[in-house]
């Protein structure tokens, strides 16, 4: 008898180098416990949310209909006048991930031949970068950071090769939050092909209060081959809106666009956008606020003795190594969730004050914090 759809074992596989990708494992909510609030410390969320004129936005949000304007016109002019650049120079994107995957799809990937390109990025970094350069087609070339959390610029240089089609630089570095010095990255993309696009990941640059970090828009105007990578789900607070864009050069936007996903942001996404630029100083505040939690957190992880990388970002980074998980499920017994990245160490958000202070005396009951040798 032959079998039918209903009753066969499926015998429908996927691409090969899908069963070799990472899974995505997404920050998750903070289990319920009597007597506390609970509070999600492990997706590096605002925890203020975005400016009044965004929510007004949402509330008054009609046409959905239509099809949004597929090249974000509005937004990126706005874009173009608050950082002084040619909206041609804005490709907008799903989030600054959205924006990623239409990078790699037009400069990484596998080659009519076989052979794969590319890309370089300091590891441990951002948790998709693997994922999407996989699925791209291309080849992860992973570069161990510096004890300190920071990138190794000279061995990713040394890491470059004839295949080497694109470079990620994430500046902080999310999980372990240090940023990039402008020195440091404009001697390292001078060592680098001019072939090569050097990607300048801010998702986070709204937050960094270090002097000598990193400008990438600098870069952008100087180097044809670079390209920043920003989002609105950080410092703006619209996660769930999913906005993001790049500014490059025409020699790399003119591809981009080519390989853009139509329709990736929707009107209503656009239109928020456009408000919380126009009420940037309000987004600022914000951030400050948010800043100065970060600050009192990292201040008070030094004063029990804890060794953190510098954190330049929304979130502090604990090298907890084979207590990752015992720490994670302390934190989640006391209505917080943070993120564990298996046996390495502890990402934990900046979030509400209230949740920041638990954190703190969860971390001075603990007896086997990381440590300065």
């Amino acid at each position: 008898m032959t079998e039918t759809n209903s009753t066969a074992q499926s015998s429908v596989h996927p691409r090969p180098v899908v069963g070799l990708l990472p899974k995505y494992a997404a920050g998750k909510p903070p289990e319920a416990v009597p007597g506390l609030e609970s509070f999600k410390l492990s997706s590096n969320e605002n925890p203020l949310g975005p400016v009044p004129a965004v929510l007004e936005v949402l509330h008054s949000a009609s046409g959905v209909n239509r099809y949004p304007d597929t090249s974000c016109t509005l937004l990126r002019n706005a874009l173009a006048a608050f950082f002084d650049v040619p909206a041609e120079d804005v490709v907008t994107g799903a989030g600054s991930l959205g924006a990623l995957n239409q990078i790699l799809a037009a400069f990484a990937g596998q080659n009519t031949d076989g052979a794969q390109d590319e890309v370089v990025y300091a590891w441990r970094s951002f948790e998709a970068y693997p994922i999407c350069v996989g699925l791209a087609g291309a080849k992860s070339i992973q570069v161990p950071v510096r004890a300190d959390g920071s990138h190794d610029l000279d061995a990713m240089a040394e890491a470059v090769t004839k295949n080497t089609k694109v470079v990620l630089l994430c500046t902080p570095n999310n999980p372990t939050g240090p940023a990039l010095s402008a020195q440091d990255t404009e001697d390292f993309i001078r060592r680098i092909p001019t072939n090569v696009v050097v990607v300048v990941d801010e998702a986070y640059a709204e937050f960094v209060r270090d002097e000598r970090a990193v400008d990438g828009l600098a870069l952008y105007r100087k180097y044809p081959n670079v390209l920043v990578l920003r989002t609105f789900s950080k410092a703006h607070g619209m996660a769930g809106l999913r906005v993001g864009y790049s500014i490059s050069q025409p020699g790399i936007t003119q591809y981009l666009r080519a390989a853009a996903t139509p329709f990736a942001v929707s009107s209503i996404a656009e239109q928020a956008a456009v408000a919380s630029v126009e009420n940037y100083a309000q987004v600022v505040q914000r951030v400050q606020s948010l800043v100065d939690e970060r600050d009192r957190v990292t201040a008070g992880l030094a004063a029990l003795g804890w060794s953190v990388p510098d954190a330049q970002g929304n979130f502090v980074w604990l090298e907890l190594g084979v207590n990752t998980q015992e720490f994670a499920a302390l934190a989640q017994s006391h209505a917080l969730s943070v993120r564990a990245f298996g046996d390495e160490g502890v990402r934990v958000s900046i979030g509400e004050t209230e949740a920041n202070t638990r954190f703190l005396e969860i971390c001075a009951t603990y007896t086997k914090a990381p440590r300065r040798s």
